[in-house]
């Protein structure tokens, strides 16, 4: 006796099991939280240049703008950082595991050097926090783009252990370019902070 409902089923078979970039559901969850965090920046800058609007000296009078050597530096470093990246992000698409291991430990490298370096800019602001309220927008903006910096090189690292496991497979593959574009939203952010720290205290009369 026949079934008196007939079900339909679709066949799948033939999808790919891995998939980069939008058509990845987590591609797009990360470019949702690259927006939320790109919308912090925005306002902590534009609080930056609300209360610049305000003084009549900027930086206050008898206070010198930040050091540039350790800001030069790490701009570099950040700038160089974008090869590892990129190429990370290549070998991924390409399932070439070994080169993507060692693109992610290169990028690791580059993330602890350059933590390293902001914590040396940290000595030549030039001023304590608790010193007015330009001193207090400059430790803030600095201050974010450090927990930006040092969770995604925690996030490089894991994914780093990771890929030395049979684990490294699949959706984690895709996590590690994924993981890439998320460094390119940090290094475009610091160069924003650095415009702002380095460049309108000295451009901006």
């Amino acid at each position: 006796m026949e079934s008196a409902e007939q079900k339909n089923v679709l066949d799948v078979s033939d999808l790919p099991t891995v998939v980069f970039g939008h058509r990845n559901v987590s591609w797009l969850g990360n470019v949702f939280y690259m927006t939320i965090e790109g919308a912090m920046f925005a306002f902590v800058i534009a609080t930056y240049f609300y209360l610049r609007a305000r003084s009549i000296h900027w930086p206050p009078e008898h206070q010198s703008p930040p050091l540039l050597r350790y800001g030069i530096i790490n701009a570099v470093v950040f700038l160089c950082s974008l090869v590892p990246a990129r190429w990370v992000q290549l070998r991924a698409r390409a399932l070439d595991r070994p080169r993507m291991t060692l693109g992610l430990g290169i990028l690791a490298s580059f993330g602890l050097v350059a933590i390293i370096v902001r914590a040396l800019e940290l000595t030549t602001l030039q001023c304590r926090w608790s010193d007015n309220a330009y001193a207090s927008a400059i430790w803030v903006l600095i201050g974010v783009h450090c927990g930006h910096l040092i969770t995604e090189w925690l996030e490089t690292l894991t994914i780093l252990g990771i890929s030395f496991t049979d684990k490294m497979e699949g959706a984690r593959v895709v996590d590690a370019s994924i993981n890439s574009d998320y460094w390119y939203f940090v290094v475009a952010s610091a160069m924003a902070v650095d415009l702002v720290i380095y460049g309108t205290t000295r451009l901006v009369s």
